[in-house]
């Protein structure tokens, strides 16, 4: 995304949002009218406010996968190309996902995950 604005950060969630699904954000402006497009509707917390939680209503849980994210690009690659972005997002869905689970549980799943399975690498 070469900006953020509030058109192109609503057109990258018209890209991975299903329609069904019920939109839960902080107040930042840019999300503002995209609830009528969600069948689930748009709830928002006020963290300009100091509004965290209301009821069901929070951002804790994207929150936490995205500092997943963020700690494993600073302390583990550094530096990640544009072009492999969707790759390292995968394996940190993957820990996400799994984080219930020990690393050693975890690289078995995987592990087992690839069986059956050819596994190439193309360089461009």
């Amino acid at each position: 995304m070469a900006d953020v604005t509030g058109e192109t950060l609503q057109d990258a969630i018209r890209d991975v949002v299903d329609p069904q699904a019920r939109l839960i954000t902080d107040d930042f402006q840019a999300y503002k009218g995209i609830g009528s497009e969600y069948n689930g509707g748009h709830e928002t917390v006020c963290h300009s406010t100091k509004e965290y939680v209301r009821g069901d209503i929070h951002t804790n849980t994207v929150e936490s996968s995205f500092a997943l994210v963020k700690r494993g690009i600073v302390g583990i690659y550094h530096n990640v190309s544009r072009e492999y972005l969707h790759r390292y997002l995968w394996q940190f869905d993957f820990i996400w996902n799994n984080r219930e689970l020990n690393d050693g549980e975890r690289t078995v799943l995987a592990v087992q995950s690839a069986e059956g399975k050819r596994l190439v690498y193309k360089q461009r």
